[in-house]
């Protein structure tokens, strides 16, 4: 298959529509073929499909967008593309998505690239880079820069077809059962953090578990953790962190802006019709979109609402433990990019990116953030 550029995936948003509603088959500019080296062309089949999240079922936002995308593709696509959304746990386990869609138990998923860390070391700088760019500068490497190329070459190997499909946007430091006054503080924390954040929490003398969403609480409450980080305040009211954790840290150094995917078997995708397949990457782009929107205004409302009605004491990392993160988040990427060419490719790409528009943010964006 050949790579989807990014002019064809932002031109095929503003063509989905009219393909879908009018029955025309687009093939100029399609650049996904079968096999065969032609493109599917559109007979009037129903496609019936699976899709898996690592999310428990219906969640906020994370699982109500797939569940809405369903919905959305089963209309503009007139019937013709139906799928099926399947919580974690419900047809295979939260951190088996990868695999699913991969094998063809599911043709679809959406979940976080840090999860696959174990089989593909370089997807990590597809799920979130500890001081690394936030949503708005991730958006325009993975669509106006060389990233979702890099992306998509990294997973066909896998029979996957990748889409950045949703961001959380800036998350906070997370929830904890003792004050970090010092990096002696992390020493010897069980720590439920995800992806690079969990390397350098270990590095620092912590223990990083992967935890599903459905187990956080549980886990928290239990002491199987002592501390750990999710997103920001709409998800962390409604799990109920705040009953059973005391201090809340920020900033979401580990993760400033995290894009979730939806991944593709490569085999369904291009066995769809021209027009569903441009349906399809009009609403990985639509849903990259509304879920940022939707994280920003709720992560908001519930700020304030979690400071002004519950007993959270809201606190800011020490300085010493920022920075100590940091040159440990600089030793961890060296580990890895050095033992892995792949993820040299990518995060040179990534960490060029960001300098470069780090610098035009300064100039463009501080004083209104500082303001």
């Amino acid at each position: 298959m050949k790579k989807l550029q990014r002019r064809d995936f932002l031109k095929s948003a503003s063509v989905a529509a009219i393909a879908a509603s009018s029955g025309v088959t687009f093939l100029s500019g399609c650049s996904t073929e079968n096999k065969k080296g032609a493109v599917p062309i559109n007979t009037g089949k129903t496609y019936e499909w699976k899709m898996v999240t690592t999310w428990p079922p219906h969640f906020p936002i994370l699982g109500e967008l797939p569940d809405r995308m369903a919905k959305w593709i089963d209309k503009m696509s007139n019937g013709r593309l139906k799928i099926h959304v399947y919580g974690g746990g419900e047809l295979v386990p939260a951190l088996e998505t990868f695999d699913a869609v991969s094998n063809g138990v599911a043709e679809m998923g959406h979940g976080a690239a840090y999860y696959w860390a174990g089989k593909i070391p370089a997807a990590q700088f597809f799920g979130s880079v500890p001081f690394g760019m936030n949503a708005q500068q991730l958006n325009a490497w993975l669509f106006s820069g060389d990233g979702l190329e890099l992306w998509q070459e990294l997973y066909e190997p896998y029979n996957l077809v990748p889409f950045p499909c949703g961001n959380t946007g800036g998350q906070m430091g997370g929830w904890f059962n003792k004050q970090i006054n010092s990096v002696a503080d992390i020493k010897g924390l069980k720590m439920r953090i995800a992806g690079l954040g969990g390397k350098v929490v270990t590095k620092a003398g912590g223990s990083a578990i992967l935890s599903p969403a459905g187990e956080l609480y549980t886990d928290l409450d239990r002491g199987v953790i002592d501390a750990l980080e999710w997103v920001g305040p709409y998800h962390d009211y409604l799990m109920g962190f705040h009953k059973i954790a005391k201090y809340y840290y920020y900033p979401g150094w580990q993760e400033p802006g995290p894009p979730i995917e939806l991944i593709i078997n490569k085999n369904a995708f291009e066995n769809l019709p021209a027009d569903l397949q441009k349906i399809v990457q009009r609403f990985a782009v639509g849903m990259n979109t509304i879920m940022l929107s939707e994280f920003e205004a709720k992560n908001t409302e519930y700020y304030f609402k979690m400071i002004k009605e519950n007993n959270v004491l809201l606190k800011k990392f020490p300085d010493d433990v920022l920075n100590t993160f940091r040159k440990l988040t600089k030793e961890v990427i060296d580990e890895i990019v050095s033992g892995d060419a792949k993820s040299k490719r990518v995060y040179d790409s990534y960490s060029k990116f960001q300098k470069n528009i780090t610098q035009w943010s300064e100039i463009a964006e501080r004083n209104y953030v500082v303001t």
